[in-house]
């Protein structure tokens, strides 16, 4: 029997071979008990264009066109808090002071309260004002304009803090908790330990059911959790040990909790001391012998992982809005000084090398602000699976703006050093953002281990389909055929021009190459390394830097041609930046599958472990001077 990666090198020849072959087969062979073909066609195809991409399929529901989430009553009320947003921002918030007093003055955080700001999306019955995603992404972009300190705030209580409780929560849980934290109680997220970071089935907290199972006794501790110190109300993460109903054995599992602050044995420690966002309050939280009720779990125990999943990635669009905020106040600053600012005779927003800057600055900034109305206008109309869109999105947001307040520094130079031109607070601010909440780090291996077990499954059940070739014969002829003939060149580049602007064909084709080119080379790497792929992070890292290269290209290629198509002013301006864009992210992309396949860039790759481990063990740089002491 012929395997996967044999049907993958096959030519016309040998698969006409390999068809005679088979069909013989058929007289002898007995229906088979297991019908993977009729398991994938039964299979829930995944709507996920990053999944997808895995596979080198095209699957565009979720991406074009660009996503339309607002009626008219949505956007005027949504035109009717704008104002306010900005006014508050305007006349009553002083980021400097912010910053500098490392607090929030109770008059700001009162009228913060005032406009509903920390319950945007709470229902109206509970007491909050009940917007949609979208309707949150537009506001919480205002705030990243001006003050993330503020931001970091507003997100921990209502991204993540009390997230769970809108996300999972029982009727009873919304009507207790929802309405305290709209009405002036804080929420706060608590997951990560000094043991558990990243890894958060590390984590040690546990709670323990009481004999009568009325409540659990939960002991342990919790470090920088952002409103920590403010909060009352807890979404807490701790193991509890389960008996399994089949062995018997005991093991522990993490759990979601609401863990309210008068339930006794909660304290926390001093507000921690920070690089930027000085103003949101980060402390460590204890739990010492807290009785929490067993009706405050959130969906059940030993579900607790998959709940402060979710509750990540259903929060990550609002941090990509808001950092979409930040780029728009970074550039404003740099363009306001190159057009005044006269070198050599000139001023510097004629010289190439500040224009160049300026123009990727706004296309990392376009881009942002594309992936977070993209995913959040998904998410309103209804999409379940935007997990790898999430992980991209604020990948590619916290290190865009990063690189756009740097650039910015850069150009206005040494005034943009000084503290009063307020950059450099923007720089201390946005530099937590590729950390936490997933540091960026995980993320690049989480889009990519998730999107090669999703393609490494579809061989799987091809496998599984040569087992029985009787009842899976189509399913075979179909895919050996598809292979067989890219391998030779006749297959067909994923094409969706036709879907767009005709003025941005061209690019959609360029982005099509690179959809095909990434099933291919995933499906290459799949059969050299199999199950190693895991280990393999040099490898892994590059495919991620890919898909988010070709995830961004078809986002902005969507709003490029619906602005087109709509005639709105700045369309032209846009598709300039989705072109350009395009063109460098396909000659990335090119770059990365290349590297991933090549056996000189693997061998650099070993030499760069071997570097790491030699400074590792010196414990510093393992050279000495060119002195020699």
């Amino acid at each position: 029997m012929l395997s996967v990666s044999k049907i993958i090198s096959l030519t016309p020849k040998h698969f006409n071979k390999f068809v005679k072959l088979n069909t013989r087969c058929l007289a002898t062979q007995t229906a088979a008990k297991e019908n993977p073909a009729k398991e994938i066609k039964e299979k829930k195809e995944s709507l996920s264009f990053t999944m997808n991409l895995f596979r080198g399929q095209l699957q565009l529901e979720q991406v074009i066109p660009f996503p339309k989430a607002l009626n008219s009553d949505q956007s005027e009320t949504l035109k009717m808090l704008v104002d306010p947003f900005s006014n508050f921002f305007a006349e009553v918030n002083d980021p400097v002071k912010n910053d500098d007093t490392a607090d929030v003055d109770d008059k700001v955080k009162q009228t913060l309260w005032d406009l509903g700001a920390f319950s945007i999306q709470v229902p109206e019955k509970y007491g909050g004002i009940g917007l949609n995603n979208t309707q949150y992404a537009r506001l919480v972009e205002i705030v990243g304009q001006n003050d993330l300190g503020v931001g970091i705030m507003l997100g921990a209580h209502q991204s993540i803090g009390f997230k769970g409780i809108l996300l999972y929560g029982t009727p009873e849980q919304k009507e207790k908790y929802l309405t305290r934290v709209s009405n002036g109680e804080y929420a706060a997220f608590a997951l990560t330990e000094p043991s558990c970071g990243s890894d958060a089935g590390s984590v040690k907290t546990r709670a323990v059911k009481s004999a009568d199972g009325t409540h659990y006794v939960m002991n342990g501790s919790k470090i920088w959790i952002s409103n920590g110190g403010w909060a009352n109300i807890f979404t807490v993460f701790a193991k509890v040990p389960m008996k399994d109903p089949v062995t018997g054995e005991t093991t522990e599992k993490v759990t979601a909790f609401i863990v309210d602050r008068a339930f006794g044995g909660v304290t926390n420690g001093s507000p921690e001391k920070k690089m930027g966002i000085k103003c949101s309050n980060t402390a460590e939280v204890y739990f010492e012998d807290v009785k929490v009720p067993a009706e405050n779990v959130l969906v059940g125990e030993g579900q607790g992982f998959k709940v402060a999943m979710n509750i990540l990635n259903n929060g990550r669009f609002g941090m990509v809005a808001a950092l979409s905020g930040t780029m728009q106040s970074c550039i404003k600053k740099a363009v306001e000084f190159a057009n005044q600012r006269v070198q050599f005779g000139k001023t510097i927003n004629q010289y190439g090398s500040i224009q160049e800057k300026i123009a990727r600055m706004s296309m990392h900034q376009y881009v942002t602000q594309s992936l977070a109305f993209m995913i959040s206008g998904n998410m309103d109309l209804g999409s379940q699976e935007y997990q790898l869109e999430a992980a991209i999105s604020k990948v590619f947001a916290s290190e865009s703006a990063w690189y756009v307040c740097d650039e910015a520094i850069q150009i206005l130079g040494g005034m943009g050093y000084m503290k009063d031109t307020g950059l450099e607070r923007v720089m201390r601010d946005v530099r937590i953002f590729r950390i936490f909440e997933g540091t960026n780090d995980i993320l690049r291996l989480f889009v990519a281990l998730t999107g090669i077990q999703h393609a490494g499954g579809h061989l799987q059940e091809l496998q599984r389909a040569f087992k029985n070739p009787a009842a899976n014969l189509g399913l075979i002829f179909e895919e050996a055929a598809k292979r067989a003939t890219k391998a030779v060149g006749l297959g067909s580049t994923p094409t969706f021009a036709h879907l767009l602007h005709p003025i941005l064909a061209e690019s959609a084709n360029l982005t099509g190459k690179s959809i095909e080119n990434f099933g291919q080379t995933v499906e290459e790497l799949l059969i050299k390394y199999g199950r190693g792929i895991v280990n393999e992070q040099f490898i892994l890292n590059r495919l991620a830097q890919a898909a988010i290269d070709t995830y961004t290209s078809v986002v902005v290629l969507s709003r490029a041609s619906q602005s087109l198509n709509n005639k709105i002013p700045s369309a032209e301006h846009e598709s300039v930046m989705a072109k350009v864009w395009c063109s460098e992210a396909a000659s990335r992309t090119a770059y990365n599958l290349k590297v991933v396949k090549s056996e000189k860039s693997l061998e650099l790759f070993n030499q760069m472990k071997t570097i790491s481990r030699n400074v590792c063990e010196v414990g510093e740089c393992a050279q000495n001077t060119p002195l020699g002491f």
